[in-house]
């Protein structure tokens, strides 16, 4: 690596730490203030803070592998996630949870089910839910940073004692950028996080311009036109995917057949299945929830999260755009002819086009974007896990009474502890990809039809949450134990089918049996105080089945009215849908010379953002708080 390389990744992370540490001192006055910054950080620091924090970079590389393969209809793949649920929380969510008033989503559960025992145990599943996952995804950070590093960096690391390896070179380069990271984030919270994710997004944006911009100038359209086949431009799609691949890279058709996404058009439509109930369902108990509890007001909320789309999609796929191209013109000729091509080649595209192809500057302003789309994602998680540990469960059962000073410290343990757990669990690297896919998938799997109904259901009480969200959670287990022994299950048996479905297409029977869970833990058992449910309707005003409630509030105040949004909403998710759609698309059309499509993606990201500007955003302005 070249020194001027070395220059700009050491000089960006002494002023990630300078920036850190500089506004640390405003977090020391309680809780409110080191976890959600007092709530009184702007809307737009918080917008690109969150976007930042979802710049991770095991996420660039696998959305470089997909769109390498499978060509621009693989934005679709994003949908699995779904990052469309950002915008569910633009268009309503955002107001709905920022209306609580409250400082974690466990805590917010509270409000909608009240203190009792069906509501306690609700407000525990989910905060012990946000401490395991916090660690699960510090250990996958562990994993991923430190392999990236040891692939990019010339350095060998290795701490050896005798003839024995104490430390691999990759496990020493994620405890020292852990390290760095984890200093400031503890040291100052919220304010802290906030300050240096917004710091990172501009390094990132500058990166991904740079790359796109040494991608037009260095490689031709004759180039990539000898590389890519029409259909590879192509968005739309048939029942099944046909590779777009010809001639020399014949290759890629038969590494697509592999992959278990034959069959597009069914796995498209059970994503956008998975992914409306999911949206609806809201964000999990994460940084993303703790953003929005962080704004000022829930007018600002509204703003945040629909920053949040604007300034995301577009930088982050100019980036991609950038080293797919670059990727595409100088690597896959030599992949195509592999005797042993895999899925895994997919995956080290992005080192390997950083490494061989990228100039001295851009390489080192490259290296240090992805580094601070790393911390973004870590110090987030840093930052809300000990949330859920202090305020969730060690302020409301052990200590309720202590002083703001006292908080902060126990605040400052738990950080430590989630970061000495999750470098602790990285170590066991062969098995922590695994139970970071199972964490996900009972998450997505239990998480979903629970917090469904909690929004549209006055019916449902925190019973009906607590078996809904167990008895998903033991389906999506039991599909993730038998993905892991189906090379033990004879070929043509229904154990061995079920082994290799893709778990997008379980989903459906995770959804129902926690369907089931719900209805039954909610019709045995009585229903939520309506006290409780009169303070949560009137403050969060969600549209749904209600009548009961509003008939309460309606007797009690004439000039009470309901939510009758739902229509409008929908329709507006729609749209935002689109919206984003276009965002990821026109930076791609753009990186490969596709102007037609470009142009028209341009016009579909005008008109969408004309038609949400008087569908939604004027209606926002008119929030009262």
């Amino acid at each position: 690596m070249n020194s001027i390389d070395v220059a700009i990744i050491i000089s960006y992370i002494l002023l990630t730490l300078g920036v850190g540490v500089w506004i640390s001192k405003r977090a020391s006055k309680g809780l409110d203030s080191y976890f959600l910054g007092g709530k009184s950080i702007k809307w737009y620091y918080l917008g690109l803070s969150n976007g930042s924090g979802m710049f991770d970079v095991s996420g660039t590389a696998w959305m470089v592998g997909i769109l390498f393969l499978y060509g621009v209809k693989s934005f679709m793949f994003m949908w699995m996630w779904p990052i469309f649920n950002q915008i569910f929380v633009m268009i309503f969510l955002a107001a709905w949870i920022r209306r609580s008033n409250i400082m974690t989503g466990s805590e917010w559960i509270l409000t909608r089910f009240g203190d009792g025992k069906s509501g306690r145990a609700s407000h525990l599943i989910v905060a012990i839910f946000a401490i395991i996952a916090s660690v699960g995804f510090i250990a996958y950070f562990f994993e991923g940073v430190g392999k990236f590093m040891t692939i990019i960096l010339p350095w060998d690391l290795t701490l050896v004692m005798g003839d024995a390896v104490l430390l691999s070179s990759d496990q020493n380069y994620a405890l020292i950028i852990i390290f760095l990271t984890t200093i400031y984030t503890i040291k100052g919270g919220m304010f802290s996080v906030v300050a240096t994710e917004v710091l990172q997004y501009f390094i990132m944006v500058l990166a991904g311009v740079l790359v796109a911009v040494y991608a037009f100038i260095t490689v031709t359209d004759l180039q990539i036109t000898s590389v890519l086949s029409a259909d590879w431009s192509n968005v739309f799609f048939g029942a099944e995917l046909e590779g777009s691949w010809s001639g020399r890279f014949e290759a890629f058709n038969t590494l697509i057949d592999t992959h278990g996404y034959k069959m597009f058009g069914a796995f498209i439509g059970m994503s956008l299945f998975k992914g409306f109930f999911a949206s609806i369902a809201g964000p999990t108990p994460s940084y993303d929830m703790q953003r929005i509890l962080s704004t000022r007001s829930v007018k600002e909320a509204a703003y945040m999260s629909g920053f949040t789309n604007l300034v995301l999609f577009i930088p982050r796929y100019l980036l991609i755009g950038g080293i797919v191209v670059l990727g595409l013109v100088f690597l896959a000729p030599e992949m195509a002819n592999s005797s042993s091509l895999s899925l895994g080649d997919l995956e080290v595209i992005l080192p390997k086009v950083i490494n061989n192809h990228v100039p001295v500057g851009i390489k080192g302003l490259l290296l240090a974007g992805l580094l601070a789309a790393f911390m973004s994602t870590f110090s987030a998680y840093v930052n809300s896990g000990p949330a859920y540990i202090v305020n969730d469960i060690y302020k409301k059962y052990f200590k309720p009474s202590e002083t703001p000073k006292h908080y902060i410290k126990a605040s400052h343990l738990a950080s430590f502890a989630i970061v000495f757990l999750g470098v602790f669990m990285g170590f066991f690297a062969e098995s922590i990809n695994s139970l970071t896919l199972w964490i996900t998938s009972a998450l997505f799997g239990g998480y979903v039809a629970a917090n469904f109904l909690k929004w549209i259901w006055w019916r449902f009480n925190g019973w009906g949450y607590f078996w809904g969200m167990t008895s998903g959670l033991i389906i999506a287990t039991l599909q993730f134990l038998l993905d892991q022994n189906k090379a033990n299950f004879e070929e043509g048996s229904w154990l061995f089918d079920a082994a290799h479905l893709p778990a997008i297409y379980v989903f459906p029977v995770i959804f129902v049996v926690s369907l089931l869970g719900s209805f039954l833990g909610t019709w045995f058992t009585p229903a939520t105080n309506m006290e409780t449910l009169k303070s949560f309707y009137s403050t969060v005003r969600p549209w749904g089945w209600w009548n009961p409630v509003y008939k309460t509030l309606k007797n009690e105040n004439e000039s009470f009215e309901k939510n009758n949004d739902f229509i409008s909403d929908m329709l507006n998710c729609i749209v935002g849908v689109v919206w984003q759609s276009s965002m990821i698309l026109l930076p791609i059309y753009l990186m490969i010379r596709d102007y037609p499509k470009m142009w028209i993606a341009l016009a579909v990201f005008i008109l969408t953002t004309v038609i949400l500007k008087f569908t939604w955003l004027d209606k926002v302005k008119k929030y009262k708080n």
